[in-house]
């Protein structure tokens, strides 16, 4: 399994950007996506997930409203819109993708819920 995310860069405040995430190997319409982001000497945190078909979402309150994710399941990628960007958004930004997601009620947001991860992407957004 692979997932590559692209689409990272540097911005001012304010500045859109949107982020992609391409998966190969495995049956992506069949899980759960998620974007997870990391800043330096911080833990890795949930942004937002996505089911596998796309018609459930879920947000991190600091990006609701500001960031939309979502997926073309017949391009196997995902992705994340990211408008009114803020200096705080800075971090290297991880898709992942969770395999029990069709077997769950709900979307997960914590990272040991996800079994498959990409490289990262980063993302600076300077003031």
């Amino acid at each position: 399994v692979q997932l590559q995310a692209y689409g990272g860069g540097l911005v001012q405040a304010g500045d859109s950007l949107r982020l992609s995430c391409a998966a190969s190997g495995l049956t992506f319409s069949s899980v759960g996506m998620g974007w997870f982001r990391q800043a330096p000497g911080e833990e890795r945190e949930f942004v937002a997930a996505i089911s596998w078909k796309g018609g459930i979402t879920l947000y991190a309150d600091s990006v609701k409203g500001r960031f939309t994710i979502s997926r073309d399941n017949a391009k196997n990628t995902v992705y994340l819109q990211m408008n009114s960007l803020k200096p705080e958004d800075t971090a290297v930004y991880y898709c992942a993708g969770d395999r029990l997601s069709r077997l769950r009620s709900k979307l997960v947001r914590a990272p040991s819920d996800y079994d498959y991860w990409g490289q990262g992407t980063l993302v600076t957004v300077s003031s």
